[in-house]
């Protein structure tokens, strides 16, 4: 079994948030830090209200009390989100690492970062292949849609690319790919064609997402997936058995990444705290055999 981060178990059936006692102890000292700070406020309450106002009044309290009900999730963040623009619309680039960013670097990559050697193919650039592959790499090869692109190595549209020999890769990797992809499953096709037998392939989805603009405006946008409608659509193309399939994310986490804020703004318990019913990042391992 691949490794997994401390907070979850992965199998190809389901997922398992572990170790729940630790989150009730959590809760349970900020139960009594709450009740503290409240008593020592309590005289002062209507005064420091007035002084900040409600936006930042409330802003405070989600702060210091840990309380779900605030217009702002954060006063550092410095905005309500009683608003119909986000705070940021780059998903967070420009301002540090997006929130699916993290689960991607943080989470799925670390989990099947061995599978990266040999003969790798990246789609856009080769950064995970890098970063993660290390010295087990002996080629790699990066594919690009348009034949101007600065750094590729191989041109063409995965959905037919027949130039493209068969048996060809030890891991393909397609980081935030297939949704710009109409036909998804003729891309995974081409993918277990050139895949080596026993190659793998590493794909990283968005669940819950934003548009990308830019790549709409560009060359489509067409999809986001859900753990089930990825499984099925790799069962298509490959054994079930040999489908591993992994989803991150909770509500607050999602709420963040749709307003673009990036994983510093959020605790490192806010971040890996698991809800099956909001997937902000789906990773999918396949193996050909």
């Amino acid at each position: 079994m691949p490794r997994t981060s401390k907070n979850y178990m992965h199998s190809t059936g389901k997922l398992t948030r572990i170790r729940p006692g630790n989150v009730l102890a959590v809760r349970g000292e900020v139960s009594i830090r709450n009740h503290l700070i409240s008593g020592v406020a309590w005289p002062f309450k209507h005064t420091i209200r007035k002084v900040l106002g409600d936006t930042l009044y409330q802003q405070v309290r989600v702060t210091f009390l840990g309380e779900p009900n605030g217009l702002g999730l954060d006063w550092r963040w410095g905005h309500s989100l009683r608003r119909v623009h986000p705070i940021r619309r780059d998903f967070g680039w420009q301002a540090g690492q997006p929130i699916d960013r993290y689960y991607t670097e943080g989470h799925f990559f670390p989990a099947y970062g061995t599978d990266i050697h040999g003969q790798v193919l990246e789609i856009g650039d080769n950064r995970y292949t890098t970063q993660f592959g290390l010295d087990r790499v002996t080629r790699s090869e990066i594919l690009h849609l348009h034949a101007d692109s600065p750094g590729s190595t191989i041109n063409g549209d995965l959905t037919h690319a027949p130039h493209i020999p068969s048996n060809s890769f030890d891991c393909v990797i397609l980081t935030f790919t297939l949704q710009f992809i109409y036909d998804v499953q003729a891309a995974l096709r081409t993918v277990a064609r050139i895949l080596k037998p026993d190659g793998v392939v590493l794909a990283v989805v968005p669940g819950i997402s934003q548009i990308a603009r830019f790549d709409m405006d560009t060359w489509g946008e067409y999809w986001r997936f859900t753990s089930l409608s990825a499984r099925m659509l790799f069962e298509d193309i490959f054994r079930p058995e040999d489908i591993t399939v992994s989803t991150y994310g909770n509500v607050l986490a999602a709420t963040a990444s749709l307003q673009g804020l990036i994983s510093s703004e959020l605790r490192r318990e806010e971040l890996d705290y698991y809800d099956r019913d909001y997937e902000v990042v789906i990773g999918i391992r396949a193996v050909k055999r």
